[in-house]
């Protein structure tokens, strides 16, 4: 389905044909557009940089690169092609035709899942704002500046899925959704990891690594929705989604390479000596990644939810690649393995599978992220370094859920107040890490130079050399 570039607002959807919708949305958008000088990237406004922008929903050679300056990136709204007579795949409605318009009975229950899914979008932008000022080289400035435009593209589905399916209600809601802000103490984000700063680059590789990773879970789970406009949203959304994933892993990755051959320079593994020497101890990024798997593992919610058996029982969100899964997609007679607290001892437990969707979602999540964490330990392994990255505990640093009121060591080990209170400075980043990884913030931005701390990467975007100007300053 190619996208219809002509129009004020590029789509694939024949906005068109719908005036009163387009007129909506053309009013929208420079509300739209106030927002983003005011809270997208900052001094960015007239760098011209090399983007992917899409023209067309096709996987295959669905993208365009060009240089463009953010401002005048053509946002819009794409879905991926309907299924023919596409039918429910789960729940108490399997078998039936997908839903083209919002069942009543479901309609604040829906709004509220795409207003959720739509308010992290811009608080990634808000939360990331800074960074283009701190920036290791043009490659990664212009991977940051990638990023931001498509969760901008993001909140331009979910704002098309409230103006097109929940008139007043939904005009409302997507005007809201451009009047909350990231950490405002008086008008938050929804969610609470989406609240937290993203100060350094090292907090956005692992923001968009771990976090981004829950995005791709939650959309995929969407995107089997008996809704079928907001299925056919999130499946373009993680075409997208996964260059996300990309710039996080092979971030940290980089970060880990250039943090390895340091140590094997000086033949030291002493994070006093390797901080001398301006690169990331290794420990020290173990505690990144255990602060950032927890903070984005409270996403999923309690172990036990009755709201997503009620979601999936009606329809509205399954789980991930639901079709994939061999078993009767109802879940009414089988059961899921959680964890139980008893006597300070963590074991496990059978319930019934439909209370448990938010964990197996999170598992799936967990086996994922836990792929990339191995991805990482090729790198020390490969240059002969005896550390290994390791996923704490779904239980550690927990704020959320059972666990939310327990202290749980890495091992998952429930521990006191005290141990906690003495160890947790070897487990989370302290004030003196964050100061430490703060201070290497330099910004290079000469084409093909990288700062220290950061290993070059393998290959540069769309096989451009890593010299090539991928953002270009007035």
């Amino acid at each position: 389905m190619a996208i219809d570039y002509s129009q004020k607002i590029p789509n694939n959807v024949d906005l068109a044909s719908n005036k009163t919708l387009q007129r909506a949305l053309e009013h929208w958008q420079p509300a739209y557009l106030d927002w983003w000088n005011e809270m997208g990237p900052e001094k960015s406004q007239t760098a011209e940089v090399y983007l992917r922008t899409a023209v067309s929903v096709d996987p295959s050679g669905w993208a365009h690169f060009e240089h463009v300056k953010m401002p005048d990136y053509r946002w819009g709204i794409f879905l991926t092609p309907t299924e023919g007579e596409k039918k429910i795949s789960f729940g108490d409605h399997k078998g039936e035709p997908v839903w083209q318009e919002v069942p009543g009975e479901y309609r604040s229950t829906l709004r509220r899942i795409i207003v959720t899914q739509g308010d992290t979008e811009p608080a990634s932008v808000e939360q990331q704002r800074h960074l283009g000022q701190t920036c290791p080289s043009l490659y990664d400035l212009r991977n940051l500046f990638q990023v931001n435009v498509e969760e901008g593209r993001h909140l331009w589905a979910m704002v098309y899925l409230l103006h097109a399916h929940f008139g007043r209600d939904g005009r409302e809601e997507g005007e809201a959704l451009l009047e909350r802000r990231s950490g405002d103490a008086d008008n938050p984000r929804i969610l609470t990891a989406f609240n937290e700063k993203t100060p350094d680059w090292l907090s956005f590789f692992m923001f968009t690594f771990i976090t981004d990773r829950d995005g791709k879970y939650q959309l995929a789970s969407l995107a089997e929705s008996a809704f079928d406009p907001l299925a056919r949203s999130c499946k373009f959304m993680l075409t997208e989604e996964a260059h996300h994933l990309f710039v996080g892993e092979s971030g940290v990755g980089r970060v880990i390479q250039r943090t390895c051959e340091v140590m094997n320079e000086l033949k030291t593994d002493d994070p006093v000596k390797l901080r001398g020497a301006g690169v990331i101890d290794l420990p020290t990024l173990q505690k990144y990644l255990n602060f950032h798997f927890s903070v984005t593992s409270d996403l999923y919610g309690s172990e036990i939810s009755s709201n997503a058996a009620t979601y999936y029982t009606n329809g509205l969100k399954g789980r991930f690649e639901e079709t994939k899964i061999g078993d009767d997609h109802q879940l009414k007679e089988t059961s899921y393995k959680v964890n139980e607290v008893a006597n300070d001892n963590i074991g496990t437990i059978e319930v019934p599978a439909l209370s448990a969707l938010n964990e197996r979602l999170r598992d799936d999540w967990i086996t994922d992220v836990q792929a990339g964490v191995d991805r990482w330990n090729r790198i020390p392994e490969k240059l002969g370094i005896n550390f290994r990255f390791k996923l704490p505990h779904k239980g550690f640093h927990r704020k959320i859920g059972m666990f939310a009121d327990l202290h749980v060591s890495p091992e998952g080990k429930i521990i006191s107040e005290v141990e906690w209170a003495h160890n947790h400075k070897n487990w989370i980043p302290t004030e003196e890490d964050r100061l430490y990884v703060h201070s290497l913030m330099g910004r290079v931005s000469e084409p093909g130079k990288f700062a220290n701390w950061i290993a070059p990467p393998a290959r540069g975007i769309n096989n451009q050399p890593l010299d090539f100007q991928y953002v270009r300053f007035s």
